[in-house]
């Protein structure tokens, strides 16, 4: 059996763990939540970097032979250097403009992100590499990570901060919307209510535990097979900034987004 670290500022790279659950198999799971720093989207480089560190060296000393850096904002800024500083392998994840891009639909494609991912040349430096027809627009939406660090997905002001940010923009023109950060994946019965069912949604996670399971040599399920949440859950375990947890309000909390996110995956 395999051991794989996740590490995200706060409850973002569940998403990404959660589709790692729906793709493997044998696989004993670590996830790293640095809730004391979050959000990252509105830190500094070099604290983003000091962050991440600490996160995958911890991952390490409990096991993990391979982390993902489920995070966009710590992948934008402190990638690279993970990798020239740890020996095992660091995958990291971005925002999934490749593929949003080979979406024939003739219309435009928005990113949303942190501020600091849609700052970082990472990004920039993807965009121009791929947008020949320059169809791509950036969206920095700092207030999701805030509400979904409070577990606030649904409600009035979720949805008046959503609609008060997309009102900049003419979204008759879009065709996809690009998740380009992990937390805005639990928004998504959200989006789908504001923007209607036209708009494509697109994220990294699939791409990013394909790339994992083939570094790992482990077998990737291109047919997902259903989960047992409580299963898997109950054999993956958590950290809040280094401190295991243990508390049963806290893993509950975890099994209820883990819920959360299993519908949300087919929108």
């Amino acid at each position: 059996m395999h051991t794989i670290g996740f590490m995200d500022s706060g409850y973002g790279g569940l998403s990404i763990m959660h589709e790692a659950y729906h793709r493997l198999e044998n696989v004993k799971y670590l996830y790293y939540a640095d809730s004391d720093n979050a959000p990252y989207g509105e830190k500094t480089n070099d604290e983003i970097l000091d962050y991440s560190k600490r996160g995958v060296s911890f991952l390490m000393q409990k096991g993990a032979e391979a982390v993902v850096v489920a995070c966009n904002t710590a992948t934008a800024v402190a990638i690279n250097e993970l990798r020239a500083s740890f020996d095992i392998p660091i995958i990291g994840t971005e925002p999934a403009v490749k593929p949003a891009l080979k979406e024939d639909m003739g219309k435009r494609i928005l990113v949303i992100a942190t501020p600091v991912t849609v700052r970082e040349a990472k990004l920039k430096t993807l965009i121009d590499k791929l947008d020949f027809e320059h169809r791509v627009d950036l969206l920095p939406l700092p207030g999701l990570v805030t509400f979904a660090e409070a577990n606030i997905f649904d409600g009035e002001d979720v949805k008046k901060y959503l609609v008060e940010k997309f009102g900049d923009y003419d979204m008759e023109k879009y065709g996809v919307v690009v998740l380009g950060c992990t937390h805005f994946n639990f928004f998504k019965n959200t989006y789908r209510e504001i923007l209607g069912d036209k708009i494509h949604f697109v994220d990294g996670n699939e791409g990013t535990i394909r790339r994992c399971a083939d570094l790992m040599k482990i077998n990737y399920h291109d047919n997902e097979h259903d989960i047992s949440i409580k299963r898997l859950h109950g054999g993956t375990d958590y950290f809040i900034s280094g401190r295991e947890v243990n508390e049963a309000d806290m893993r509950n909390n975890f099994e209820k987004l883990h819920e959360r996110l299993k519908p949300l995956r087919k929108i």
